[in-house]
């Protein structure tokens, strides 16, 4: 991560060219009493939406949490693909409409980054293009801005129009109509992506989507939840403003975020049938990347408790006995949350080797010191909800995914 503002520990593995299908408003669960609006409903005692100031926090967010009055308060869940093959689950994506009139792009939901992105006029880019020029609403502001992942880097300019998402409108959205993409975005299926961290580290000064919803007062509750599957191209979703009841299977542990950038929390150990390889580090919930990224040293510490357990060569990927019955938990806040092996094990290292590829990765340089990535491979195992009050904080809740 280059600065506050770079999104660049994204380490989304690009996946096959084409998904099975793409979600439509048909493909929308309808809303029912597993989904979860209000607190009274919430059984972790947090403080009704009413208990909300607008009050001016640390960070500058001053307007985030505005007192709800009269206004209209919805919330809506959207259909999410999950792009696998397989070897594994490697991005979750939907649809979005950018315009007037509507035009239906694709976006990744990424809460490691925070920008909104799709190919406007972009000649070198595949897939769905936003046509500027047949949007009555579209205004361009020339501002250019550069947006680089582990995916690779986008050339935007600041744009705005309408934008809706699981029908919810925000009137002026700004985004980044990209012009140019590097050749590791043209591989996977989305044509966009949707960021979902908090706003303070979007370029251009951009606010999120979602935060333009809490301003707006069009969410009821300054929260949303993502449920991802495994191997299943349908299935996942993300709630605005609400908690899908019907994704989980337990109650959910809360832990604060430690600064409103990235939604990343205090991670203390990652341990290996009972035994704990201790840390001090911060790790950033991260839908948009893939596996599961530790600093070397740490990464290091967790494979010494597995019997067996090597790197390969200089790469940052470590083998284990497949044979081994294995139990991984990472820690956060001190609270201890379990892998599903179906998703730490990526596979023999090659087809005849009784050796497996384990899925947390060495970083290398791609993190700064005391950072971590949690992606997919574990989210998998655990429905999350993303919550603005309280200084923010991240709900873990077990997945529907595991008793299946």
């Amino acid at each position: 991560m280059v600065d506050n503002y770079s999104p660049s520990f994204n380490q989304s593995a690009p996946g096959p060219t084409d998904a099975s299908s793409l979600a439509t408003s048909s493909d929308l669960p309808a809303p029912s009493s597993s989904v979860v609006t209000s607190d009274s409903a919430d059984t972790n005692g947090l403080p009704d939406v009413s208990d909300i100031d607008g009050g001016l926090n640390s960070d500058g967010l001053h307007d985030l949490l505005p007192t709800f009055g009269a206004q209209t308060i919805d919330m809506g869940t959207q259909a999410l693909i999950d792009n696998y093959d397989s070897k594994g689950d490697y991005l979750y994506y939907g649809p979005a409409n950018f315009g007037t009139p509507a035009q239906t792009l694709t976006v990744d939901v990424d809460t490691g980054s925070a920008n909104l992105w799709i190919p406007t006029n972009c000649a070198g880019c595949r897939g769905h293009q936003f046509q500027a020029s047949h949007s009555s609403t579209y205004s361009n502001s020339g501002r250019r801005f550069y947006l680089t992942y582990g995916s690779g880097t986008v050339a935007a300019t600041l744009a705005t129009d309408v934008v809706t998402i699981a029908g919810l409108t925000v009137r002026e959205q700004q985004f980044g109509a990209v012009g140019e993409e590097s050749a590791g975005f043209k591989s996977q299926p989305n044509d966009g992506l949707l960021g979902m961290a908090f706003g303070t580290i979007a370029e251009a000064g951009t606010t999120t989507f979602f935060e333009n919803l809490i301003k707006s007062r069009i969410v009821g509750v300054p929260k949303f939840s993502v449920h991802l599957t495994r191997r299943q191209a349908q299935g996942s979703e993300v709630c605005f403003g609400c908690v899908d009841m019907s994704k989980t299977t337990g109650p959910v542990t809360w832990v604060p975020v430690n600064t409103r950038a990235y939604w990343s929390v205090a991670m203390d150990g990652a341990i290996a049938n009972g035994r704990m390889a201790r840390t001090n580090i911060f790790a950033a919930i991260d839908t948009g990347t893939t596996f599961i990224y530790l600093p070397d040293a740490l990464a290091t510490q967790f494979y010494a408790l597995i019997p067996g357990a090597k790197r390969v060569n200089s790469a940052p990927y470590f083998t284990y006995p497949c044979s081994d019955h294995l139990t991984v938990e990472l820690s956060f806040g001190g609270h201890r949350f379990q892998i599903n092996m179906a998703d730490f094990n990526l596979g023999p290292s090659s087809s005849s080797s009784v050796e497996c590829v384990g899925g947390v990765i060495a970083a290398g340089s791609n993190l700064p010191a005391g950072f971590a990535v949690i992606g997919d491979e574990f989210l998998k195992s655990w429905y999350t909800t993303y919550d603005y009050r309280d200084g923010g904080k991240v709900g873990f809740w077990p997945d529907i995914n595991n008793s299946k």
